[in-house]
């Protein structure tokens, strides 16, 4: 029987009106195992985020399972393999690997080499993780690496023993990233901040008080709270061997701009900032200033903005690390329904801020930290995008 223009516009519209079209649209990679699709024009069938060339919604139908298509008359595609193990899975699988290959070598492997132990093109293998763990392959190893020396200049007897048994392999390409990455210093490290000023000075807003601290580099820290003490303390914390000194009138005049800025974000709030954190922090706290004052974005819209849209979780632990209220916006954050909650500073100074942003005026605000918010506002993101 001939299929008339009719019949394929009609089984056309059938397809676009159906909600899992749009999945195989945006070869949706959360979609797969929840359905199947075959092709009529090629007899084969495929996962949700298969990434061949987009079929003829007439030619398409969808199958719950890879058994009802098998059954229909279709051979699994060779792209997207439906039926071996799920992409997420396999992916998973190799993002590990490689990680382990990454951690355990003196030196990272070029790309080339890595993905060729793996047993993919270094394009593919290239995009594959960097969704998976929202970072490339050099960008994983300088964190890793990171990490090794912080560890090891606490234990190890010289501080170049320290960049050796960390896997640099000379002190001066160490030293000339040191900054970058321990935000002082090696030595200034190992010995706590000894050595290093950072001025500090509290002031008081319509929020509570106010603790902004200053190294060399610029601002390492803006807290807010409800007890001045409570937030040296936390300062002291941070830098517990570093020369901490009490603001000057001059440094003063800066805690007011800080202050002045909370009160009217509409002025903006243009200073030089020592931001020190993992650099997947970096890059989410980096998506975070690109959010306009009077705007939001959810957990889940953040981590897709950096490439990795299944790290619901760990941007929102990104957004709990910042020690920078308000010069970092992770109050810019929301559940993908709008709502507010999970705040580093209390729930109730995140509503501020944003009501003063929108211009909705500002309430006494107040409340403590709230990690166990911070995790609770993740659940409906991690429910979208399979986190």
């Amino acid at each position: 029987m001939k299929t008339t223009t009719a019949d394929k516009a009609s089984r056309a519209a059938e397809t676009e009106c159906d909600p899992r079209w749009a999945d195989v649209v945006a070869h949706n990679l959360a979609a797969d195992g929840h359905f199947f699709y075959s092709v009529a024009s090629t007899g084969v069938y495929c996962r949700p985020s298969c990434s061949a060339r987009l079929p003829r919604p007439e030619n398409v139908t969808f199958h719950t399972n890879r058994e009802a298509a098998e059954a229909a008359g279709f051979r699994p595609c060779k792209r997207c393999k439906p039926d071996g193990p799920p992409r997420a899975e396999h992916h998973a699988a190799i993002v590990t690997e490689a990680c382990r290959i990454i951690e355990e070598s003196d030196t990272l492997p070029d790309l080339e080499t890595l993905a060729e132990r793996i047993g993919m093109s270094r394009f593919h293998f290239h995009r594959v993780f960097r969704q998976a763990t929202g970072l490339t392959p050099r960008a994983y190893a300088a964190a890793h690496r990171a990490k090794r020396v912080r560890s090891e200049l606490d234990r190890s007897e010289t501080v170049t023993q320290a960049i050796f048994d960390a896997g640099y392999n000379s002190n001066g390409r160490f030293y000339a990233k040191s900054n970058a990455v321990l935000g002082m210093t090696p030595r200034d490290y190992r010995n706590g901040g000894a050595g290093a000023e950072i001025r500090f000075a509290i002031g008081e807003c319509s929020l509570g008080s106010i603790l902004v601290a200053q190294s060399e580099r610029g601002i390492c820290a803006i807290l807010l709270g409800d007890d001045p003490d409570v937030l040296a303390r936390d300062l002291q914390d941070r830098f517990p061997r570093a020369n901490l000194i009490g603001g000057d009138p001059a440094f003063e005049q800066l805690v007011a701009r800080v202050v002045g800025f909370v009160e009217a974000p509409a002025i903006g709030l243009d200073l030089p900032l020592d931001v020190r954190g993992t650099a997947f922090q970096q890059r989410v706290w980096e998506a975070l200033r690109e959010i306009p004052a009077g705007e939001t974005a959810s957990y889940s819209a953040v981590a897709t903005r950096i490439g990795a849209p299944r790290s619901v979780r760990a941007v929102a632990q990104a957004c709990g690390a910042n020690a920078l209220a308000v010069a970092i916006p992770c109050h810019r954050v929301v559940r993908s329904d709008g709502s507010v909650s999970g705040y580093r500073w209390g729930v109730e100074r995140k509503r501020a801020l944003l009501d003063r942003e929108a211009g909705k005026g500002l309430d006494a605000a107040g409340g403590g930290d709230t990690a166990a918010g911070q995790r609770d506002a993740l659940s409906q993101d991690e429910a979208e995008v399979g986190a």
